[in-house]
């Protein structure tokens, strides 16, 4: 499994038999981050955006720590979390194990996967990969790992049978493609850039915008507060998004935009899952 399931799948919707009582005028919502586990880490780089939300939405809002994506799922499926800050992977597999729903989508400016090979090899295309290593980054990233690989898919490859992947992390991605561990590298646009020299390892594909990070609401609370709230986040963007880029580690923002989220943005992350044969983890 891409990642340790703690929790089981939601077994029916907002409107099923056994859903949940909704709460229409909560007092406080409890915000979660996946990527931000503990609550200094919480405090460094989303404070600004916790002040800015509480002002945006006229509620107060508290910091909910969690240990991981799992964890983010299982305490908004307990009452324990109201909100959760996500990346799209993560949203991916929140979204098949609660009734949480999308609520905005924050789009990151420059989102896309690269794949790259060093200007020495005699690669020219996605297709010749067939039979090579390709260095990625971690296990479950959306820029680093599923982008790349439905680049692959889409020229044809398959993931588990026509390429060796190296999942080695940022960095050892890198060294792994310059020291010739690896045929190819695959990674974000911004690490590419950072990282390498597009003419030592000019890029063979460039992906489309990759999905949106993504505020999930719990299905705790009321659909038509969880409206409420989209549709003032989405107006009151400018000011939300000052918030979210004044923290610590939080510039991949910058220049981002809010819109309300759609599901479906999410199924090309769905289909490398299931061209993993990882289906039955996101189901």
């Amino acid at each position: 499994m891409l990642f340790v399931v703690g929790c089981g799948t939601a077994q029916n919707t907002r409107s099923g038999t056994d859903a949940p009582v909704a709460l229409k005028n909560p007092e406080k919502l409890r915000l979660a981050v996946t990527d931000a586990l503990s609550l200094e880490k919480l405090q460094q780089d989303y404070e600004p955006f916790r002040r800015s939300l509480e002002a945006v939405l006229g509620v107060k809002i508290e910091f909910f720590p969690v240990a991981n994506t799992t964890a983010a799922a299982s305490a908004l499926q307990l009452n324990q979390v109201d909100l959760a800050l996500a990346g799209p992977s993560e949203y991916v597999v929140i979204r098949a194990r609660t009734n949480a729903v999308a609520s905005i989508a924050i789009t990151r400016p420059n989102y896309h996967s690269i794949i790259a090979v060093p200007a020495t090899s005699a690669i020219k295309s996605l297709g010749e990969l067939k039979g090579k290593k390709i260095a990625l980054s971690d296990v479950g990233s959306t820029s680093g790992h599923l982008g790349p690989l439905k680049l692959l898919l889409d020229a044809g490859l398959n993931p588990k049978s026509d390429i060796t992947t190296l999942m080695l992390g940022d960095e050892g991605s890198v060294a792994a493609l310059k020291n010739g561990e690896a045929d190819a590298w695959g990674g974000s646009a911004i690490d590419y850039r950072e990282f390498l020299s597009a003419s030592e390892f000019p890029a063979l594909a460039t992906s489309a915008p990759l999905p949106s990070d993504v505020l999930v609401a719990s299905s705790h609370l009321a659909p038509e507060f969880v409206d409420n709230i989209t549709a003032l986040m989405v107006a009151n963007q400018a000011q939300l998004i000052t918030g979210l880029v004044a923290g610590e580690s939080t510039k991949k923002y910058l220049g981002s935009q809010i819109v309300a989220a759609q599901d479906t943005d999410y199924d090309m992350i769905r289909q490398v899952y299931q061209a993993l044969g990882q289906g039955d983890f996101i189901k």
